[in-house]
């Protein structure tokens, strides 16, 4: 159907939607204040999908535009209008009074200067350009004059706006800088679904952050709970602003995100006191900050203080003291986890970072040992990252004495002695012992955390309290507790006893989603449980299930599938989850998927290249194609079922035909796309 002959109810209904959904997404992702529950946006926006489908009209601000596009071949290179600059950094307060006394001998005035101050984000910094109101590229800093085009990975960040709106006068073009970051509990969390899986961890949040903005996959980048915060303004046409707090003010209005806090200060005196508080408050942050950004407030100022060389007068990042200290390793010791992967760690002698006694800190997994050399008895530098995590980050090797010793894998548990293995290709190191106790507890522990069952008061001390008193061996048995079973039990009451005893009672009503990801199949995650759940109405329907039924759903491969299907194929197993409906577990699937009106997708299974120009945008027809089940390359290769040919064509031509590539019209593709 021709967008012209689109009934003007159904496209008055399709834009309702957009901006219903939109808001309910600023609601949630923003100021983390819903007003509707997640299944009724889900019904809207299962709605707008159709309809988009139906009709072929979607609007370039629609949510479902935000994943969904092909993996990139390469990152394409894009030029900023306006440099991002980096700012000069100041270490000590003495040296944030030099920056106020720059400033003034270079305006001539030795009045009091009004500064902005807000956290200075540990992540990945980006330029959003919008034209017209409607989000049209992102890209990285680069070298501050060409960056990377990131934008399909941009837009699965359900925080930022496609769209602006809420001001009165919205900017013909307008390029908005901010920081991508990750908080440090998704960090942790995705570090521990990568051990899980035998990936290699993220060093620190701003890694995971970065790596996840740079994957060639959106749909890998839009599984990760990445964040920004818009602080910055590059080339704007249209609009203009008088000062910093002006712009961030707008920011809010237009429902972009925005810094943690961003406080005025009338001098530099009160700049240094609002430091000296984020100094003292920052580790209680959700994200990582290694320091705070002071700026120029006024526009006009910054106007004229002008710049030097690549970086701002009229900003400086003062920059926490760092968080690394010296040591020397004692040991290294195996420690094992839920799943059995065996972790070596590092036991150091005590030293004090950040205000904060350090003996411990993880080495990853056991190729990070060989690669960076370490030894026991090494001298080595500990960081704490985010302010939390110690870990190694070099060996001073120029202080080795000879006595030095190495370590190697260990062959059997430590806690249980079972062998261990290592199976080919992967990373992790795993004990198969199937009554091991540190994996019954870690096994218990990560069934109540907050992602899965979400039990409250069954921490890690309370677990190990109930499992060494012999009243939880299999997180069965917390079904199975009772409030006299607590009672005169350290730490417990009789409040917080039954405190406890409901917070297991209302963890018996969950979704399938949770659940799997409670019981800890190995290689499943949050992620890939919420995708077993959308193909499957319920957890019977997962019983003595097949790798290959499995595998057919995309994103899941052969790994998962295998460890999936193994877990559902165990007798024993099956015995468990049985048990657990007996004790009253009540599964609900909000996510399934089958229940719902099956899109129609012609395309499915083929892939297509464009060539030469078309009588639409070339973006447009291949987000047509993705929408209707195809995949858009931009590379002939003998996987690709056709080469779309419009007016001039390139090379890619010649090369379909050398692979003997079938080629079609714009025409063609379109009759194939009503079929």
């Amino acid at each position: 159907m021709k967008q012209t002959e689109i009934p003007v109810e159904i496209k008055n209904e399709i834009e309702r939607l957009v901006k219903e959904l939109n808001y309910h997404c600023y609601r949630y992702y923003v100021l983390d204040s819903p007003v509707i529950s997640d299944e009724e946006y889900d019904r809207l926006y299962l709605r707008l999908k159709e309809l988009e489908e139906k009709y072929n009209y979607v609007l370039p601000d629609s949510p479902t535009q935000r994943v969904g596009a092909a993996p990139l071949d390469k990152f394409e290179k894009v030029k900023h209008k306006e440099p991002m600059l980096s700012l000069d950094n100041a270490f000590s307060h003495e040296d944030v009074l030099e920056f106020d006394r720059r400033v003034k001998r270079h305006l001539g005035t030795s009045e009091d200067i009004a500064y902005t101050v807000e956290p200075k984000y540990d992540g990945l910094a980006i330029e959003i350009s919008y034209v017209k109101g409607i989000f049209h590229k992102a890209s990285t800093r680069g070298d501050g004059y060409v960056g990377e085009d990131v934008t399909q990975n941009i837009k699965t960040i359900k925080s930022v706006p496609l769209k602006i709106e809420g001001v009165e006068k919205v900017p013909e073009e307008i390029d908005i800088r901010g920081e991508v970051y990750m908080n440090i509990a998704d960090f942790e969390a995705l570090n521990r679904e990568r051990e899980l899986n035998g990936e290699p961890l993220f060093a620190n949040p701003r890694n995971a952050a970065a790596g996840s903005v740079r994957q060639l996959d959106p749909s890998i980048t839009a599984s990760r709970k990445l964040h920004l915060a818009c602080y910055g303004l590059g080339y704007v046409k249209g609009v203009s602003f008088s000062s910093q707090m002006d712009f961030i003010e707008w920011l809010k209005q237009a429902r972009f995100p925005t810094p943690y806090f961003v406080k005025m200060a009338g001098s530099i005196k009160e700049v240094v006191e609002i430091l000296k508080e984020i100094e003292q408050t920052h580790t209680s942050f959700p994200f990582e900050a290694d320091g705070a950004v002071v700026k120029v407030n006024d526009f006009e100022l910054q106007k004229r203080l002008g710049v030097k060389t690549r970086e701002p007068r009229w900003a400086i990042a003062y920059k926490f003291p760092a968080h690394q200290g010296t040591t020397r390793i004692l040991q290294i010791i195996p420690s094992v986890g839920r799943t059995g992967v065996v972790t070596p760690v590092a036991i150091l002698e005590p030293v004090q970072i950040g205000g904060v006694t350090v003996s411990r800190s993880t080495l990853h997994n056991w190729d990070e040992i060989e690669r960076k050399d370490i030894r026991v008895g090494d001298t080595v530098v500990v960081e704490r990252a985010g302010d939390v995590i110690p870990h190694v980050i070099m060996v001073i090797k120029e202080k080795r004495t000879g006595k030095e010793r190495k370590v190697s894998i260990p062959e059997h548990c430590p806690e249980c002695g079972s062998r261990v293995v290592r199976e080919e290709g992967e990373v992790a190191v795993r004990c198969v012992g199937l009554n091991c106790p540190a994996q019954v507890m870690e096994r218990i522990r990560h069934f109540a955390s907050r992602d899965a069952m979400d039990i409250e008061g069954l921490g890690e001390k309370n677990v190990e309290l109930l499992y060494e008193k012999g009243l939880i061996r299999h997180f069965v048995d917390l079904y199975r507790l009772k409030k006299e079973d607590l009672l005169g039990l350290p730490r417990f009451a009789e409040k917080s006893a039954q405190n406890l005893i409901n917070a297991i009672e209302r963890s018996k009503k969950t979704t399938l989603a949770r659940f799997l990801y409670a019981i800890g199949i190995l290689h499943v995650g949050e992620f890939t449980a919420k995708l077993i759940a959308k193909h499957f109405r319920k957890l019977e329907d997962l019983y003595s299930i097949s790798p290959d039924k499995l595998s057919s759903i995309p994103q899941i491969g052969d790994k998962i599938a295998r460890a999936v299907s193994e877990f559902f194929n165990d007798k024993e197993n099956i015995n468990t989850l049985e048990t657990l409906k007996k004790l009253g577990l009540s599964i609900t699937n909000p996510d399934y998927e089958g229940d719902r009106k099956p899109l129609k997708r012609p395309l499915e299974g083929l892939t297509f290249v464009i060539t030469g120009t078309l009588p639409r945008p070339r973006k447009e027809v291949e987000e047509m194609i993705e929408a209707a089940g195809g995949h858009a390359s931009s590379s002939v290769s003998k996987s690709t079922s056709y080469l779309v040919v419009g007016e001039a064509p390139g090379s890619k031509l010649e090369k379909a035909r050398s692979l003997g590539v079938k080629t079609i019209t714009y025409d063609d593709l379109m009759e194939m796309l009503k079929s």
